[in-house]
């Protein structure tokens, strides 16, 4: 069935009304019990005076600093020790086992350990943020290297080329989509790992702020929270998008 482009618009345009007016209509209806599932009115009415107060504010600006200095410490790790892991077999046979074995490990089982190590600290919620970012961009940066076509390596070999420039004019560039990719994926799962960091011991950000409403029944004080996490992922990516974009066209 063919659709034409002003039926996508709109089909595009209606989607987020459409879906908070069926939720309105939920909740309304008392076809849940609105306590615990409040219409978006309710949400909203929480979310107002959530940024009334300033707190909203300061929950923003905490969540963010975990999240940007966990981001771009994995990504710096992450893109460094995947390109020598997908450049020097020796380094990758040594590290492969390890990462196989830590990998899988999801953020959130370290928070008992971050409190002892970290107590109750920043540097722990930056360290889980890490834990997720890192594996992410390492397991592209590792697999765009080995992608890289071997002539192009096998030319720069035979006349002379340093590692060094080998590694910034053909390893890095010739791996960046996969980088890219990586990193995208990375910025929606440093806000994933936000959830464990800030599970960790805070007093501020804005999953705290969602805890502390679910245990005093604020249900839509929490959805508001929720709603916040997920703009700020959505901005986060879509953001990155458009540059990324633009610094492939520079090229």
């Amino acid at each position: 069935m063919r659709f034409n482009v002003s039926m996508v618009r709109v089909a595009q345009f209606l989607s987020i009304p459409l879906f908070l007016g069926f939720w309105q209509l939920i909740s309304s209806l008392a076809i849940v019990n609105p306590l615990l599932f409040p219409p978006p009115t309710v949400v909203v009415q929480a979310l107002y005076s959530w940024a009334v107060s300033g707190l909203l504010w300061t929950d923003l600006g905490m969540s963010l600093s975990r999240v940007l200095v966990g981001f771009v410490c994995g990504v710096t790790v992450g893109v460094a020790v995947g390109v020598v892991t997908g450049r020097f077999k020796l380094v990758a046979n040594l590290l492969l086992p390890v990462f196989s074995l830590l990998r899988p490990i999801p953020p959130i089982a370290f928070v008992p350990l971050v409190i002892v190590w970290f107590g109750l600290s920043e540097t722990g919620k930056y360290f889980l943020v890490f834990w997720g970012v890192f594996f992410t961009v390492w397991m592209s940066a590792h697999a765009g290297v080995q992608k890289v076509n071997p002539t192009y390596i096998s030319a720069a070999q035979c006349l002379g080329t340093s590692e060094r420039r080998m590694l910034w004019e053909i390893l890095i560039p010739g791996s960046m989509p996969y980088i890219l990719v990586g990193v995208r994926t990375a910025v929606t799962v440093a806000f994933y790992t936000l959830v464990a960091a800030e599970i960790s011991g805070t007093f501020s950000g804005v999953f705290y702020r969602i805890e502390i409403s679910q245990q005093n029944l604020q249900i839509g004080h929490a959805m508001a929270g929720l709603l916040v996490l997920g703009l700020l992922s959505l901005l986060a990516d879509r953001g990155f998008s458009v540059l990324s974009r633009r610094w492939s066209w520079s090229e």
